[in-house]
């Protein structure tokens, strides 16, 4: 019997570095399959692991890497594009710090930096296409997001006007996925203007209902927000193209909530943790995401305020292939039964 979620798998990004074995995608990959990942999601903003330019170009780059994951022992799961999808859309208030995503000959220009990062997910298309995949993930970025609390009082139309100019930016984004046959999972964040599933709504019609507008679901994001993410499930199951793994805690107190109080991630009323050790109910997900049909990836994203990434990492695989669910092809009262016969059923209803 096999399982329909595919797993477990990591993604690369929080691990990266410029010490072996997490400086390159050959060493990487034999890393993680070795802590038992039989898949990896590529940051395609990191050079050390994956060259981008290359790879929108050339065929024979895109076999390499594949060849390099088989290699190891790794599927790729998506490529991701969250820092080049955050770019696509900056809040002036925020420049000077997402400036630090973009190239330096982009630094201080928002226009220069805004096209580089539009064609760096245009050209993250090409390359989930040339590598076979169907599916990457990234963030929509900001306009609003400075003015999420409606106080001082956001004028009228902001929020319109926020999402029209959204679907402006991003509907010629995903036209582009669409003729390549993949679609952009974006990860419902705070700090993007797309957080929840209201604004993943305005965010949709916003761009024309476009297909190729699916959901990075991450359940972290939603416990801290204290949405409900299994009700979120039964709403957008069909939009969920990609899984991240995460856990998280929310303890507030008689000091702080849900914003606070501008404490480090430790001292947080709500901080995120290694899976497992947070209050994530993943065996109602994993099941959920089963009964609907997603037979995509679960994909560790590790962000934890206390354990180090190397036990994060460890502990993590196991933590997802416990969870991976063996569908039954068998009714639990099947023993009971019988064949059908319509004049039996027909005689048991008094017809």
């Amino acid at each position: 019997m096999t399982t329909q979620i595919k797993g477990p798998a990591l993604f690369l990004a929080q691990f990266a570095g410029d010490e072996a074995p997490f400086n390159s995608l050959e060493t990487i990959t034999k890393w993680a399959a070795g802590l038992g990942y039989r898949g990896v999601q590529i940051p395609t903003f990191d050079s050390r692991l994956f060259d981008l330019e290359r790879a929108a170009e050339s065929q024979t780059y895109c076999d390499e890497v594949k060849g390099i994951c088989t290699d190891a022992g790794v599927e790729i799961t998506e490529l991701s594009t969250h820092l080049q999808g955050q770019l696509v859309a900056v809040n002036p208030a925020y420049d000077l710090a997402l400036d630090a995503f973009a190239p330096e000959q982009c630094r201080g220009n928002p226009a220069k930096r805004q096209a580089w990062a539009v064609d760096q997910m245009h050209k993250a298309a090409l390359a989930s296409q040339r590598l076979g995949l169907s599916h990457t993930v990234s963030f929509t970025g900001s306009l609003a997001f400075p003015y999420l609390y409606p106080w001082p009082q956001r004028p009228e139309g902001l929020i319109e006007e926020t999402f029209t100019e959204l679907g402006r930016r991003w509907t010629p984004i995903l036209n582009h996925y669409a003729d390549c046959g993949q679609d952009i999972g974006f990860e419902l964040h705070p700090g993007e203007d797309v957080f929840d599933g209201a604004t993943f709504e305005m965010f949709v019609e916003a761009c024309g209902g476009h297909a190729a507008a699916m959901i990075n679901y991450d359940p972290s994001h939603f416990l801290l927000q204290q949405l409900d993410y299994l009700a979120f499930i039964d709403l957008y199951h069909d939009r969920i193209n990609a899984f991240h793994v995460k856990d998280a805690e929310f303890n507030p107190d008689g000091r702080q909530g849900v914003y606070s109080g501008y404490q480090n991630w430790t001292n947080r009323a709500g901080r995120f943790r290694s899976l497992g050790d947070g209050q994530v109910d993943f065996s109602a997900i994993f099941s959920k995401l089963t009964q609907y049909g997603y037979d995509s990836w679960a994909v560790l994203e590790w962000e934890c305020c206390l354990k180090s990434p190397a036990q994060g990492a460890a502990e993590g695989a196991p933590f997802i292939k416990r969870h991976l669910i063996e569908v039954t092809d068998k009714a639990f009262d099947d023993f009971a039964g019988g064949e059908r016969d319509n004049d039996t059923i027909r005689e048991m209803l008094g017809l």
